[in-house]
């Protein structure tokens, strides 16, 4: 003789929504992850190779000189001209200037740009690299 059972199988049943949360989730997080990755402030400068220490440097300015020739102090455009007026307003003697110069920039630009500096009373530089 069988016996009924009193207790009835429930079929599984996947729910979605929680599924679609999660992955929403997901992708906003790897999204937020990916930006913060990216150096979004970065000029468009490809240095040159070579061997460096690595510095801490905190207070510095920074004169980079693109592949067109523009040259930029701590990220703002300067013709060569204001070049001078803007390094004395900016830089004291406990700071260091960097060059930071563009691998196809011309030799004639990056001089020109240090006789600048070196007009304005800064006697002692920095060369940015590229670590190979």
């Amino acid at each position: 003789m069988k016996l009924p059972r009193s207790r009835t199988t429930k079929k599984g049943r996947i729910e979605i929504i929680p599924m679609i949360d999660v992955m929403f989730f997901l992708l906003a997080t790897f999204m937020i992850a990916s930006l913060s990755m990216q150096r979004l402030n970065a000029l468009g400068i490809q240095l040159p190779q070579g061997q460096a220490v690595e510095t801490k440097i905190e207070n510095k300015v920074t004169i980079a000189i693109q592949k067109d020739g523009q040259i930029l102090v701590n990220k703002t455009p300067v013709a060569l001209e204001g070049l001078k007026a803007a390094l004395q307003n900016l830089w004291h003697d406990h700071e260091i200037v960097v060059i930071a110069a563009d691998k196809d920039a011309h030799h004639g630009d990056v001089v020109k740009a240090m006789l600048a500096a070196r007009s304005a009373g800064i006697n002692d530089f920095s060369i940015a690299v590229d670590n190979e």
